[in-house]
């Protein structure tokens, strides 16, 4: 007979289970009934020790279940499950599949004892914030064909003896701070499918073992320290479709056999120093979609892509390598892409027009020298989400400027811009918004009234000429991360509606003409982390308490007359109120 059951979400659940309850509620009945239990499953949120499980299901004889899951909330919950894993749950000697996942409240150790459940298929203990080190004893579970330990704390090195697992089809070890080198043992995983080794903090070369590897269909060591060049094997993985190397130390060269990867449709190779040419035969992979080469030491000429060449493409990354385009080629511009990340390639002229621009979602060409306006260039982006064209020689009015209305990221920094900031901040500025950086320009006008709705999350106009007060709606801006309105001339008091803002982890007003005090409502900013009040014409005490008495004192200098911690105290009763 199997039961499953499941605690969803119920008031009457939010709480501290005895033992009794968990046998009860888990069961049916009383614990000596004679029903066999093989399934037992804990979703939802609910406040539960993980310790009294282990006990219960030692006290209740649970030993015939085959499947255990005990997972998190869908949502991040602080009331769910906590404590360590106990050794006891070794005793469900039949187990075969365990999963305990999405709990960040459970911690400690792996227990040893684990390595005991031979009969195990499934191993899934991910997204907890399990420490130590991975148990060697791993290795004796012959029948596993899944081990995912992904999205702890686990540290060490990875057990050589995990290579003895030749069922082993998934392994995920990503997101933990395991170190030392990838074992050689690995050799031995000939089902593997899966592998998944990246964040973490492994380091020497990828062993050129994986031509053995007939069945693996994601690869995965991005964001690791690992060093030396593509190991050869890599192109006999004819089933590869996910190949992820990108933030490592990797050097070489991009051979001619990439080619060889067929089924190939995700290519991550960015952040590391690769040199040489990007090989044409690239072009002949029919089935890649997702091409990031960036940040390496590539040199010209771009391979010459033929009319059928790519067809699959539909993201391409190329930004900051040795590479002197000059223009964009024709077949990206030609091409119906999503994303299109030419940063830092010395391109040239006016801004491109792509021929199937409906398809955009995300353009980066910044750190470029265009030049000129930017009148049609955005015509027909429909579907543009992120538009970067900062560090350029664009000049331009901000009238000239239509925005998509599904827009999130606008940076447009370090260009000539001019124009009034309510061309392109005002009553119709779109709620999707969340970044917009338009520092280091020419702008000119006040800083707008805003409006409740709004989502901008960064807003940057700092090195401007924008003028005027800060309205106090600004406290409208509930999902402001981070603001700079520094070196403009903008005067006035630091509205105390400002301090409603508590999401705020930046904020810079330095070198205008603010007047008045710093409030002390700026105290109900919990989260930030840099502030900066710098040479304008503030007086009074500064707000006494974390986070502001902690800042350096240069983030206060050349002001009429603050005091307080970090400066010199104040002196006389009425001195907070100078400068009102």
């Amino acid at each position: 007979m199997c039961f499953q059951y499941h605690l969803l979400r119920q008031p009457h659940y939010r709480r501290r289970f005895a033992q009794k309850q968990i046998g009860q509620l888990f069961l049916g009945s009383k614990p000596e009934s004679s029903r066999t239990l093989h399934r037992f499953s804990l979703h939802g949120p609910g406040e539960i020790a993980v310790e009294e499980i282990g006990r219960v299901f030692s006290a209740i004889l649970l030993q015939g279940v085959t499947e255990l899951a005990l997972q998190g909330p869908e949502r991040d919950s602080d009331h769910y499950m906590r404590g360590t894993l106990s050794p006891s749950l070794a005793s469900l000697s039949f187990l075969e599949v365990m999963v305990i996942s999405g709990m960040k409240h459970i911690t400690g150790p792996i227990p040893e004892s684990f390595s005991s459940l031979t009969h195990l298929t499934q191993m899934i203990l991910e997204d907890n914030s399990l420490h130590g080190n991975i148990p060697p004893g791993f290795g004796h579970l012959s029948n596993l064909n899944t081990l995912s330990l992904n999205g702890n704390h686990l540290a060490g090195q990875i057990p050589p003896s995990l290579g003895n697992l030749r069922k082993l089809q998934i392994l995920g070890l990503a997101r933990n701070s395991l170190t030392g080198s990838i074992p050689t043992t690995f050799q031995n995983l000939l089902s593997l499918q899966t592998l998944e080794l990246s964040f973490n903090l492994l380091s020497g070369s990828i062993p050129d073992i994986l031509g053995q590897f007939q069945n693996l269909t994601l690869f995965d060591l991005s964001n690791n320290q690992l060093s030396g060049q593509l190991p050869n094997s890599i192109f006999n993985l004819s089933k590869l479709q996910d190949l992820s190397l990108d933030h490592n130390q990797l050097i070489g060269k991009l051979p001619n056999q990439i080619s060889s990867l067929k089924s190939l449709t995700h290519l991550s190779l960015s952040s590391n120093r690769l040199t040489g040419q990007i090989p044409e035969s690239i072009s002949r992979l029919q089935n890649l979609w997702y091409i990031n080469l960036s940040r390496n030491a590539f040199l010209d000429p771009l391979p010459a892509v033929q009319g059928r060449g790519l067809p699959s493409l539909l993201s391409i990354d190329l930004s900051y390598n040795n590479l002197s385009l000059g223009t964009i080629p024709n077949w990206i511009l030609d091409k119906e892409l999503s994303d299109v990340h030419l940063a830092g390639c010395k391109l040239r002229g006016s801004l491109p027009k792509f021929t199937k621009p409906g398809s955009l979602n995300s353009i980066d060409l910044s750190d470029n020298f265009f030049t000129g306006g930017i009148s049609g260039f955005l015509t027909n982006m429909s579907n543009l989400q992120r538009l970067k064209l900062s560090t350029n020689q664009l000049k331009f009015d901000l009238l000239e400027i239509k925005l998509p209305g599904g827009i999130s990221s606008v940076q447009l920094q370090t260009n000539q811009l001019s124009g009034s900031l309510s061309r392109i901040l005002n009553n119709r500025t779109s709620s999707f918004l969340e970044v917009l950086d338009l520092s280091g320009n020419q702008i000119s006008g006040t800083i707008p009234e805003f409006t409740e709705g709004l989502s901008l999350k960064v807003l940057n106009v700092g090195s401007n000429k924008v003028a005027g007060r800060i309205p106090s709606s600004i406290s409208n801006l509930a999902e402001l991360e981070r603001l700079d309105i520094s070196r403009n001339k903008i005067v006035g008091t630091i509205p105390t509606s400002l301090g409603l803002v508590s999401n705020l982890q930046w904020l810079d007003m330095s070198i205008n003409e603010l007047t008045g005090s710093i409030p002390s409502s700026l105290l109900g900013i919990k989260n930030l982390r840099h502030a900066n009040f710098r040479a304008n014409r503030l007086c009074g005490e500064i707000p006494q308490g974390r986070p502001y008495s902690i800042f350096p004192a240069s983030a206060y200098a050349h002001n009429q007359c603050l005091c307080g911690k970090p400066l010199p105290p104040c002196r006389g009763k009425n001195y907070g109120k100078l400068g009102q």
